[in-house]
């Protein structure tokens, strides 16, 4: 299916992604290779690849430690008939990853899991894709490649690194501009709307577990570039 108008498959799969805080990871059995499904809470890397925490005590991670093929469903969390709303199927293999960058976006994006990331027993995977399946509503059936769903970070080197301190400011000196991309450019319900991670091409907002993803006019590699676009869209949000 081509992109529409009204709908543009590509954006619709990395919204889910984006804004999905937790997920159905299905592994494969050690012994028998049958299908294992699990709930687990997700965050993204910089590119939007799935990032999980998870133990070594879990049956999925000792699965995964045999058989790294690994699929990983989220959903819009829409309220009604769950299957009238979109959800997008992740395929790939969970690789471990020692990641620095990985961490701080897992535990900024979950920040509950805080008390247990140190431990032996648990480690960060991130899912390497290998294919996406889209389901966004009747006659909306997309296959789609990892390079449609996945950010290129080729020459955002400075924006990745800036990403600590942007959110940092952004909570601590911002905090109502941060409320007012939620509610008044997205039109979420009003609350303790935080930034939770960005990269370029979009801010992550959070409130809670309800995640927002709030896509930038334009692609942004650099910090100053980053601060012009934000101006501009609290500019907007004022506005509204």
């Amino acid at each position: 299916m081509k992109a529409t108008l009204d709908f543009d498959p590509k954006t619709a799969a990395k919204k889910l992604m984006r804004e999905a805080r937790s997920g159905a990871l299905a592994t494969l059995m050690t012994e028998s290779g049958d299908p294992y499904c699990s709930l687990v809470n997700v965050a993204t890397a910089p590119d939007g690849a799935p990032l999980l925490l998870i133990s070594q005590l879990a049956v999925h991670t000792r699965n995964i430690l045999r058989d790294p093929r690994a699929s990983l469903m989220l959903d819009e969390r829409k309220a009604g008939d769950p299957l009238e709303g979109a959800r997008v199927m992740l395929q790939g293999t969970a690789v471990r990853t020692d990641s620095d960058v990985a961490r701080r976006r897992y535990l900024s994006y979950q920040p509950e899991a805080e008390m247990f990331a140190g431990f032996k027993d648990f480690a960060f995977y991130e899912l390497k894709l290998k294919g996406v399946h889209l389901v966004a509503g009747f006659g909306r059936i997309v296959d789609l490649a990892p390079v449609d769903v996945l950010t290129d970070l080729a020459g955002a080197d400075a924006m990745i690194e800036a990403e600590p301190g942007v959110i940092e400011h952004m909570n601590a000196d911002h905090a109502e501009t941060c409320r007012l991309y939620a509610t008044k450019l997205l039109g979420a319900p009003d609350g303790a709307w935080r930034c939770a991670g960005c990269d370029p091409e979009g801010l992550d907002l959070q409130d809670g577990r309800t995640g927002l993803r709030l896509p930038f006019p334009q692609r942004v590699n650099s910090p100053g570039v980053l601060r012009a676009v934000l101006k501009q869209m609290a500019d907007q949000a004022r506005a509204a």
